[in-house]
């Protein structure tokens, strides 16, 4: 005997790229980053970056929305997931 979970369909994420059951998605379930991880001088100039020798001045790579330097830094936002069906 199947259960309703069990017979759900698991779908994936356009934000996080993470499967998940429609039914247990919550305000919280997703965690993203609204922007894209670049590679220039921060806006500000007032952040201190890790840059090796020969590094250009503008080698700093971070998330524009957070600062976050790693690019597999958990999301900044947290929402409901949005599935590609969604559209």
């Amino acid at each position: 005997m199947n259960s309703k979970a069990q017979q759900e369909a698991e779908k994936i994420c356009k934000r996080c790229r993470k499967s998940f059951l429609p039914s247990s998605n919550d305000p919280s379930s997703c965690h993203f980053h609204p922007s894209f991880f670049v590679c220039r001088r921060h806006d500000d100039q007032k952040r201190y970056y890790e840059l090796g020798p020969d590094d250009p001045p503008y080698a700093a790579k971070f998330y524009d929305c957070c600062g976050a330097e790693d690019p597999a830094a958990p999301g900044c936002q947290k929402s409901s997931h949005i599935s590609y069906d969604d559209d």
